[in-house]
């Protein structure tokens, strides 16, 4: 039974994707913060994870090593937040990308979520209650086509997948939701632009200048932290949102100049 007043989480069993760093890493440790049991999942062990399965989920192998550890170690999920994506594509525009980085892009940030959906949503629609979140971008709006076209695009599909699912599955009690963040201050903002600073051969600073103007800018004057983005998600899987299903929550400090 839901307790619209609590934001605690106590009895909950909780995955979370892309756990190793960042944004994943804080949401797993704001989760188990307020009381839920977290398997955290990634390629490499965070420090401090607890329960973890190290797993490549863009592989079939990856997303039954994901199952194993729900049947292991939680006995069952319910909920499951999937953080993970990212784009390590070459900078330069459409032309540049080929069907392997098309191919790569897809896998990493729709397919992933996709596959693990499909394997561990049953179990909570049998149960008939459960909390989705979904982590989206706002490159699915605002695509920043020299470094990440494909990036954004996959985001875009994620995003359009993950309203369709919300609508099939809320009736049996399974809420799906998205958060689309901005520029966070994360290693893979780093290297993001790393990437670009050498594509252009310009210094960092020139490039991170780049990169806000062609997302043309930040109005709260900074990006986000991990652990903000982790505050929206710890409130979105708690009985505080029992209504809140179908929805996209942005948080970019402004960037986005319209409201949606």
């Amino acid at each position: 039974m839901t307790n619209p007043t609590t934001e605690r989480l106590d009895g909950r069993r909780a995955v979370v994707t892309g756990a190793s760093k960042g944004t994943g890493a804080a949401i797993a440790s704001r989760l188990r913060d307020r009381g839920a049991t977290v398997l955290s999942v990634a390629r490499t062990r965070p420090p401090g994870a607890g329960l973890f399965r190290r797993a490549d989920l863009t592989t079939p192998e990856g997303i039954a090593t994901v199952a194993e550890g729900v049947r292991q170690e939680l006995g069952g999920v319910d909920i499951l937040v999937h953080t993970l994506g990212g784009s390590s594509a070459p900078p330069g525009g459409f032309a540049v990308l080929t069907d392997r980085d098309w191919d790569t892009e897809l896998r990493l940030n729709l397919l992933a979520a996709v596959r693990l959906d499909r394997t561990l949503l049953p179990a909570m629609l049998e149960a008939g209650r459960g909390a989705v979140v979904h982590v989206s971008s706002i490159q699915r709006r605002l695509p920043l086509y020299d470094g990440t076209l494909g990036y954004a695009a996959a985001k875009a599909a994620l995003t359009t997948y993950s309203k369709g699912l919300a609508n099939e599955v809320g009736p049996r009690g399974v809420r799906v939701n998205v958060v689309s963040p901005g520029f966070i201050r994360t290693s893979a903002a780093d290297a993001l632009i790393e990437r670009m600073s050498a594509a252009h051969r310009c210094s960092p600073e020139q490039a991170l200048s780049r990169l806000m103007d062609s997302l043309g800018g930040i109005p709260l004057g900074r990006p986000a932290e991990p652990a903000e983005v982790a505050e929206l998600v710890a409130f979105l899987v708690s009985d505080r949102a029992a209504a809140i299903t179908g929805g996209e929550y942005t948080i970019d400090g402004g960037t986005v100049p319209t409201v949606g």
